[in-house]
């Protein structure tokens, strides 16, 4: 058995390395990612204007305005005054040819007080610079800029769910090599008739030596000790980061549909209903100020805690995503902050939330998936360690390939 699990754990391991060090160190970084883009952006982000805010609609305006060719997917209802206002836009259709313009940015950056447009962001190019970093590492995290084809733009996403999902099995093989190869319990007069107690003692005695790592013994062992020693002090948030990457990528696919087998889920309607082909966009019968009011008073009735602080239109979906959670906290709003509710685009009714830590014990399970894997859950001691966590992975990559490439070659010394 322990043969076929060495070839189990190189294999694996070896198949998924250059995946898992492009995840770990995007990862490390994305952790930091509204800090560093408006350290990065500061001429964009930060604005002159002091004084009153405006309606967040006057500023949607003030964004189509500015070019015909946009609609807006994405409308933060949270403004700050000396902060910009983000819109996210997508084109509409050329009458003249009844397809969507040609757009060069994809998020429009506006000052709240004055409607000044501060610049542009094209989100989904594959061109690095300045202006796109994070958004750039965020995507090359998640899907490694796999271009849309056959129909479909979710290549990278199944892609890099395969690759947590191999990791997630690897781990568990990864863990067993670690153990004692062979216990031999001793026979005392103080033993119990089974001998259990003293097996046990003993085993964990033999196991100690794993979790060590012998810093002065030499270049090879090192290496060996780091990746050995490394992965199990960090198998437990191993495991965390492997799933929820699985549960996040292949949500749909999976995941959903699984949970939904083997407990009770509230499905809503991302889960009820399918989107519309891949380059196909649904036309709205209520505008967002319509649905803004609605959900602001059914916000009400229901209790939520926070009012409407942003609103998402897809398109491929009949209705509006209103976000509810506090606006002095945005950026951390994923960490079991957020709250959504979905109002239907053709007539306005809502067709259901999402509230944390409300619904059945699958439903606050599926809800902890990205809080869990971004460590938000834990506020910024979550955030550090996944960054941490991000270098871990990078280095337990590295030995790993180091481990590998090092038996191969004494492998063929030995054939010669």
């Amino acid at each position: 058995m322990r043969a076929f699990l060495t070839l189990v754990h190189r294999w694996l391991g070896l198949s998924v390395a250059l995946f898992l060090i492009v995840a770990g160190s995007t990862g490390a970084i994305i952790s930091w990612d509204h800090e560093i883009d408006e350290w990065l952006n500061a001429d964009v982000m930060h604005t002159p204007g002091r004084g009153p805010l405006k309606d967040p609609l006057l500023l949607a305006e003030a964004a189509r305005a500015s070019d015909p060719r946009v609609g807006i997917s994405y409308m933060t209802l949270a403004l700050e005054e000396g902060h910009a206002a983000m819109f996210l836009v997508r084109p509409v259709n050329d009458p003249a040819t009844g397809k969507p313009y040609v757009l060069d940015y994809d998020t429009v950056f506006i000052d709240p007080v004055t409607l000044q447009i501060m610049g542009h962001r094209n989100s989904a190019s594959v061109a690095l610079s300045k202006r796109n970093l994070m958004p750039w590492l965020r995507q090359f995290h998640e899907s490694l800029h796999i271009p849309p084809f056959m129909g479909t733009d979710r290549w990278g996403f199944w892609l890099m769910g395969g690759v947590a999902l191999t990791w997630l099995l690897d781990s568990f093989a990864a863990m067993v090599l670690t153990w004692p190869v062979k216990i031999r319990a001793s026979k005392t007069k103080n033993d119990t008739p089974t001998g259990t107690p003293t097996s046990a003692v003993q085993w964990l005695k033999r196991w100690r030596p794993a979790w060590l790592v012998r810093w002065r013994a030499g270049g090879y062992k090192l290496n060996f000790d780091l990746h050995r020693a490394g992965g199990l002090w960090a198998w437990a948030f191993i495991l965390i980061i492997a799933f929820t990457s699985f549960s996040l990528n292949l949500y749909r696919e999976i995941f959903y549909p699984v949970m939904s087998l083997v407990s009770t889920t509230t499905p809503g309607p991302y889960e009820t209903l399918k989107p519309a082909p891949f380059g196909v966009q649904i036309a709205p019968k209520i505008d967002f100020a319509q649905a803004i009011a609605i959900a602001r008073e059914e916000g009400i009735k229901q209790g939520f805690e926070h009012a409407p602080a942003g609103i998402w239109w897809g398109g491929d979906f009949p209705f509006y995503n209103v976000s509810f959670f506090d606006p002095k906290d945005e950026h951390s709003a994923n960490g079991m902050g957020l709250s959504n509710m979905y109002v239907s685009s053709e007539d306005g009714r809502v067709l259901g939330t999402y509230r944390p830590w409300h619904g059945t014990a699958a439903d606050v399970f599926v809800q902890l998936q990205l809080p869990l894997h971004s460590g938000r859950i834990l506020g910024l001691t979550g955030r550090i360690l996944m960054s941490l966590m991000g270098v871990m992975v990078v280095m337990l990559s590295i030995t790993g390939i180091v481990i590998w490439e090092r038996k191969r070659r004494a492998r063929l010394l030995v054939r010669k």
